[in-house]
């Protein structure tokens, strides 16, 4: 993500830990945009998404750091987590006419604030609202689900009683379990798993 221009392509699909937090901590979203203000891209230093959140809410700008829960292995287990859905961006509205914006360059935590030579480079308003709209109650964006692999794939399966063993992906039951063909014995026997609880071989 180079500038606003990847930011605008959000709008039919969103892309994929930092040290946000939880929704009400990581996510400052106000009912409307002031009036003569609309959204410009800060990029933060590496891991500082809510440091910079932080600093520039206190400064009155308003922010909107979007958010997902991700799903990670950790020590053989799943846990999840909450992360930026664009790691070291976030939004700030800005009134150019009356906001001291230039102070956003010297925040703790920004690296800099994405622009078009000496200006801001804004991104359209839709782009926050489709993100936001596609946010559940806690604030966090709903990333639509995809099949991780296709028919014929290696997978290896990381908990459970066949746990390390290899199989091959044969399809997506529902959006929770997948079936895969074990070789058991000598003959292909066909599993039914959690979906996470297998990974690409």
């Amino acid at each position: 993500m180079a500038d606003h221009s990847e930011l605008a392509a959000t709008q039919g699909r969103a892309p994929h830990g930092s040290d946000a937090h939880s929704a009400g901590h990581g996510v400052t979203v106000a009912a409307a945009l002031m009036p003569g203000s609309r959204w410009y891209v800060v990029q933060t230093h590496p891991r500082a998404e809510s440091k910079a959140m932080t600093n520039l809410t206190r400064q009155g700008f308003e922010v909107y750091l979007p958010l997902y829960l991700k799903r990670r292995r950790h020590a053989r287990r799943f846990d999840t987590v909450a992360a930026p859905l664009f790691p070291r961006y976030l939004f700030v509205a800005i009134d150019l006419l009356t906001q001291r914006w230039r102070s956003i360059q010297s925040t703790f935590g920004v690296a800099h604030l994405v622009s078009h030579g000496d200006m801001p480079a804004g991104v359209p308003n839709s782009v926050v609202e489709e993100l936001k709209l596609r946010s559940d109650q806690q604030g966090y964006v709903q990333l639509p689900r995809r099949p991780r692999f296709a028919p014929g794939d290696k997978l290896q399966i990381c908990e459970g009683a066949f746990s390390d063993c290899i199989g091959l992906y044969e399809g997506m039951l529902d959006s929770q379990r997948v079936a895969i063909l074990l070789d058991l014995l000598g003959r292909k026997v066909r599993v039914i798993l959690s979906a996470e609880s297998v990974t690409a071989a």
